[in-house]
């Protein structure tokens, strides 16, 4: 009677123990399922992006001196040819103007030693002279010239240094403030007196993964209709910018470090709301006819910044690393780690570990009605 007793005691406290494991036939954990299926969607993938001048230059001055003007509002626009500093100028006038006398002194003895080494010529001819006067005179006509060719050399120099103490716009764009004041001194090549900015059209850079290259060469040879909506930047504000931007160019190599490639938009700017160093998320439209990888967000299990998901195989589930794409409603494209009609888990997973044998719920089957 007491081995009975004990039997019975032992057998109710298996039955517990099934009961407590959620498998009660001892058969599997009741699971939800959804079939990965492939479908056409249109969705936005997002990017953090910059904006960036197509054009922008720092101005220093080539030549040293104490500022003594300064022709331009700080922040404001400037065209290209406009005066911006000046560089006391007194010291490049004196030098440029006698870089002119030079200039003249030596073309006056040129003019000279080819006069008489023409002379000396005519007489060597009729021996009316030694032979050495004449090669006196040719070697003093080439001193000459070389003179002549130093001084305008000379005066080049002069002119440059005398253009480099008036500093202008070198193109169209917006001119920062001012790091140097009036009286300043200023070293060639070393100060550093503002940056001036392109600001009509400019850019969005961001980055792509490498295995994204392809799709964004493909874009790049597209010819888009006017009020595309393919390229969107959303600035800070989070409003979409309403100009229409493209592909302007693909960076010449992908980093190995990172497997990235930097990708650069233009957009237009009118309006002048876009400026250099701006940040933005970069907005690209897939809309392609290719089916992509869809599975609901619920089914995700995040773990370190990576994702998973059981799938069924043999009634038992296998965790599987998947990476993921773009987001949308209560669904994320899968671009890797899933195949086109595997089961994924969706309810219950909380019970789960890789390798549990499961059973699956019929009234919980999310898998696409035909």
């Amino acid at each position: 009677m007491r081995e009975t007793a004990l039997l019975l005691a032992l057998m109710i406290l298996i039955a517990c123990k099934k009961k407590d494991t959620g498998d009660p036939a001892g058969s599997g954990i009741p699971v939800n399922v959804t079939e990965v299926r492939g479908e056409k969607v249109s969705f936005y993938s997002t990017y953090p992006g910059t904006i960036v001048a197509l054009s922008e230059v720092e101005l220093r001055s080539e030549v040293g001196g104490f500022i003594t003007g300064i022709y331009f509002k700080e922040g404001s626009t400037v065209k290209k040819g406009q005066k911006l500093y000046e560089i006391d100028r007194s010291k490049y006038y004196a030098s440029y103007n006698q870089a002119m006398a030079n200039v003249d002194i030596a073309t006056a003895n040129e003019a000279r030693a080819r006069r008489n080494a023409d002379r000396y010529t005519k007489l060597s001819e009729q021996d009316a002279i030694a032979r050495q006067r004449l090669d006196d005179a040719m070697t003093d006509l080439q001193n000459a010239g070389l003179e002549l060719v130093s001084a305008k050399a000379g005066l080049a120099k002069a002119q440059t240094d005398l253009n480099y103490s008036l500093i202008k716009a070198p193109f169209d764009g917006t001119i920062g403030i001012s790091l140097v004041k009036m009286g300043s001194l200023v070293s060639p090549g070393q100060t550093l007196l503002n940056t001036i900015s392109s600001d009509d059209p400019m850019a969005a850079d961001f980055v792509i993964n490498e295995r994204e290259l392809g799709k964004f060469q493909e874009l790049s040879l597209v010819n888009l209709p006017k009020n595309d909506s393919t390229f969107r930047i959303a600035l800070p504000d989070k409003k979409i910018y309403k100009e229409q931007g493209r592909i302007q160019v693909i960076d010449r190599a992908i980093d190995p470090r990172t497997g990235t490639i930097r990708i650069r938009l233009v957009f237009p700017n009118p309006d002048r709301k876009l400026r250099a160093g701006l940040s933005c998320i970069v907005h690209i439209l897939n809309a392609g006819d290719q089916e992509q990888l869809v599975i609901p967000t619920k089914s995700l299990l995040e773990q370190m910044s990576e994702y998973f998901v059981y799938v069924v195989d043999s009634q038992k589930v296998k965790q599987t690393k998947v990476s993921l794409g773009a987001r949308f409603d209560d669904r994320v494209v899968v671009t890797d780690g899933l195949q086109k009609g595997q089961q994924v888990v969706t309810g219950g997973i909380q019970n789960l570990r890789n390798g549990a044998a499961v059973k699956v719920s019929e009234s919980g089957n999310e898998k696409k009605k035909e």
